[in-house]
């Protein structure tokens, strides 16, 4: 049985509109490929052709994993995220207790999650330390550098 992930709108329709054009361009430029390769002679030692098959089964994986997570999405209405403690789609600021650096993370789903765009997944070590906590608390979290601490500064949406 497949989890459900919430996802803002935005994700949802982004991933619902790569589906559609692995249904439509992927698989229409794989029949082509494999088309292509047949053309080129016996299919018992075409190395051609079994590459662009190997490649199908994955096209056709990857489309099956992705309406899967299609189905059991769920968009999260933003306005309805309760700011008092951490939850998902929360903008949380945080201050390292060790180094006093403060920086803001939205928690997000694991597909969307993107360092460089500081959103952290609910599923990492950071995002289930920071999971529930409310203003002034204390995270604590497992990394692979040891324990780290940090206070909760400010929880929005």
């Amino acid at each position: 049985m497949a989890k459900v992930q919430y996802y803002t709108q935005e994700k949802l329709d982004e991933l619902r509109a790569e589906l559609h054009f692995l249904k439509i361009q992927g698989r229409a430029d794989m029949a082509k490929q494999i088309a292509e390769a047949r053309d080129k002679g016996d299919l018992s030692e075409n190395a051609e052709y079994d590459a662009a098959k190997d490649a199908q089964g994955l096209l056709e994986l990857k489309i099956s994993k992705m309406e899967e997570i299609v189905a059991n999405a769920r968009v999260l209405d933003e306005s309805s995220i309760d700011t008092s403690k951490v939850s998902i789609l929360s903008k949380v600021k945080i201050k390292n207790r060790r180094n006093g650096m403060e920086v803001t993370y939205t928690i997000v789903s694991e597909e969307e999650a993107d360092l460089k765009a500081f959103k952290i997944s609910i599923s990492s070590p950071f995002g289930q330390g920071l999971f529930g906590k409310k203003v002034g608390d204390v995270a604590e979290i497992t990394a692979p550098a040891g324990k780290l601490e940090f206070d909760i500064l400010e929880i929005s949406r």
